[in-house]
């Protein structure tokens, strides 16, 4: 329990479809109430600009481990953010013009509200980008929208890793090997929906044993979940079907979080998820990380518990 209780806002998806058992959010909302705080829930249409305020349209919710009666709801009501404690940046990407727009209007309250984590830097530090700091910790990896470049990736590699920039869960990825010839199709394809480049990368074997997810609390590795790809598929995350099993970190895996952990920690990126196949460090998820509930299943470790202590020491400080 909390000495000082928190107003807590949570800006996240519906409430209503999510899997209690899996979701990352639902497990911290669960631990800020036993912790005592109060929870206020909207989804991010709901957020506004309105004459100098940051407003939220939402209800004050409880939330129960009980599958098909995970919630109850108040009275819809707007709110002033900025008389919050603490506002969770929580929903799912894509990373769109959508989220750039809510980190900014969070931006607007950051000097009376803890914004979790801080959108700022999630605007700046997106998923498939921050990790370009940190070349010698990455695969070969290129950013191109030019099919030229793209093309002389895979020459170069043969055997490489297609995505969108800005995507999730595993979709839109391709794995195109050394004698396919479906790139030029892809581009169309990918150039036809969208203006943003794409993430091309070398394909690592290494993920048949599983895209490890590695998790920091404020820059501190608590803990990693391995996902492992069905027969057939290139892609482990669990949104597609990636199995996930229990793992231990490897010397390896503290090495990467040793060098990016204090950057995450100085910028305000609280709970980040890290993605490691084999020996490299591939994406550093600060939108929505995901993984929490099922570490805690393999190792006991309470994340969502962590993850308040930090908070609140920031609160405190």
């Amino acid at each position: 329990m909390s000495t000082t209780p928190l107003k807590v806002a949570i800006q996240m998806d519906p409430i209503e479809p999510i899997d209690i058992n899996a979701d990352s959010t639902f497990r911290i909302m669960v631990e800020a109430q036993e912790r005592g705080h109060s929870l206020f829930y909207y989804t991010p249409d709901k957020l506004a600009y309105n004459e100098g305020r940051i407003t939220a349209r939402g209800w004050d919710v409880e939330v129960r481990r009980e599958v098909g009666n995970h919630f109850t709801l108040g009275e819809e009501r707007v709110v002033d953010l900025s008389e919050y404690d603490v506002v969770w940046l929580r929903q799912d990407p894509p990373f769109d013009m959508g989220y750039i727009t809510s980190t900014h209007l969070l931006d607007m309250i950051a000097e009376t509200t803890l914004v979790v984590n801080n959108p700022f830097w999630v605007r700046n530090y997106p998923e498939k980008l921050l990790v370009l700091n940190f070349p010698d910790l990455t695969p070969p990896t290129a950013i191109a929208r030019d099919l030229t470049t793209i093309r002389a990736f895979k020459e170069k590699h043969g055997d490489i890793i297609l995505k969108p920039l800005y995507g999730n869960g595993g979709a839109g990825v391709f794995r195109l090997t050394p004698d396919d010839r479906n790139l030029s199709s892809l581009h169309e394809l990918f150039t036809g929906i969208s203006n943003e480049p794409m993430i091309v990368q070398k394909f690592l074997p290494d993920v048949s044993a599983g895209d490890k997810r590695v998790i920091l609390v404020d820059g501190e590795p608590v803990g990693a979940i391995n996902r492992v790809p069905q027969k057939g598929e290139t892609r482990s995350n669990m949104h597609v079907g990636g199995r996930p099993e229990k793992i231990a970190l490897s010397d390896r895996d503290r090495e990467i979080c040793d060098r990016i952990g204090p950057l995450l920690r100085e910028k305000g990126q609280v709970f980040v998820g890290i993605d490691v196949i084999g020996q490299y460090l591939t994406e550093i998820n600060v939108t929505s990380p995901t993984g929490i509930q099922e570490l805690e299943r393999f190792d006991g470790t309470n994340t969502a518990k962590l993850i308040w202590e930090a908070i609140e020491a920031r609160r405190a400080g």
